[in-house]
């Protein structure tokens, strides 16, 4: 138990309240479409333009959140209405990649583990079926995207694999989690380096499994620290532990909160990558957000004396966000500003719907009353 858990009860109970009577207003306005960026105010909607982005499950994954706590069917009702527009994405094979967990877990997942859902089962199921498909067998890990980079992999996919572990527990199959387990090894091994920064993009030989190199991917450059990247880590490594109790994922989820925690400003907004020119100062407070919510689960299964470390720090990065990038004017339909969709990228600091989805998950969780979409 966090000793100072219910002295931050005001501020959490004060905070919940904003995010839904905000929530309350702009998701009328938003309603079925698939928010990525919101520019002058407002979400743009993806659902046109790419039905199988990795961030279109978010907005339905919000929605499923707020459900939990609200019961308002308004947000069932859209979440649902979202998930039959993806079904568009999971018949069109070309399309499909490795984040088709982050899709479909708080999508069709959530769907079924809250109302039953069968048919949200059977889009969950194709959708773990898909990413499986998707394993090296001889390289030993999960192909990131399409086109020509077969032996691509990314840190991100760690957050996929929870679909997998799901559905090996759906149909008392062990293969789906095995495959998890084994790029989850393979990850810790290539991804993971001694000081608890991590590599975004490992690039593979397809026949041995053997690393060729390791690109800048949404960082700096190679060798750099690509905050996401490491929030990935953290709350990925921690899912798998969480499914299969292996002590090595822990064990890494907290070597690379560590080096997160160490290498965080001194507003706790994390820098978009830890190793960068001192200018331009570029902030991601997505990364907080993601970091966070892993931060707060390894609070869960460590020593009493290492709790404060943890949850002290997931405080001090959700009170940061909440007071230098939460936008609680209803003219903005986002929650959080200030994301980096990457370090290179022309669009700058910007609300991402990802921010705002995993800003609301850590605050559940502290709440108490977060409904487990993973």
């Amino acid at each position: 138990m966090y000793n100072n858990l219910l002295e931050e009860k005001e501020w959490l109970d004060d905070l919940w309240k904003r995010i839904e009577n905000k929530l309350a207003k702009t998701s009328r306005r938003i309603g079925v479409c698939i928010p990525h960026i919101s520019k002058n105010g407002k979400y743009d909607d993806w659902g046109g333009n790419d039905i199988a982005w990795w961030t279109n499950g978010f907005w339905p994954g919000i929605l499923w959140l707020m459900y939990t706590e609200t019961k308002d069917e308004f947000y069932r009702q859209t979440a649902e209405c979202i998930e039959q527009m993806l079904d568009k994405a999971l018949t069109s094979y070309d399309g499909l990649h490795h984040d088709v967990g982050f899709m479909w877990s708080l999508s069709s997942v959530a769907n079924y583990k809250i109302t039953g859902n069968e048919h949200s089962r059977q889009r969950a199921m194709l959708a773990a079926s898909t990413l499986a498909s998707r394993y090296n067998v001889n390289g030993g890990y999960i192909r990131a995207w399409n086109g020509d980079n077969a032996g691509w992999g990314i840190i991100d996919c760690m957050m996929n694999l929870p679909i997998l572990y799901w559905a090996s527990e759906q149909v008392k199959d062990k293969r789906f989690a095995a495959i998890a387990m084994r790029h989850a090894d393979k990850a810790m091994k290539d991804f993971i380096r001694p000081d608890g920064s991590v590599n975004h993009i490992v690039i593979f030989d397809q026949d041995t499994g053997e690393v060729l190199e390791t690109p800048e991917g949404q960082g700096y450059e190679s060798g750099s620290s690509w905050s996401r990247g490491q929030a990935w880590a953290i709350y990925g490594f921690m899912l798998s532990y969480i499914y299969t109790k292996k002590q090595e994922y822990l064990d890494i989820a907290k070597r690379v909160s560590h080096y997160f925690i160490a290498n965080i400003c001194d507003d706790y907004i994390p820098l978009c990558d830890f190793r960068t020119p001192a200018e331009p100062v570029k902030k991601d407070s997505t990364a907080g957000a993601i970091a966070a919510c892993g931060l707060i689960e390894i609070a869960k299964y460590v020593g009493e004396f290492e709790v404060e470390l943890y949850m002290g720090a997931a405080f001090k990065i959700l009170k940061a966000l909440d007071e230098k990038c939460g936008c609680w004017e209803e003219d903005e339909e986002a929650l959080l500003k200030h994301g980096m969709i990457a370090y290179h990228n022309d669009l700058g600091q910007v609300p991402i719907i990802y921010g705002d989805y995993f800003f609301i998950e850590a605050i559940l969780k502290l709440r108490g009353k977060y409904e487990v979409f993973w």
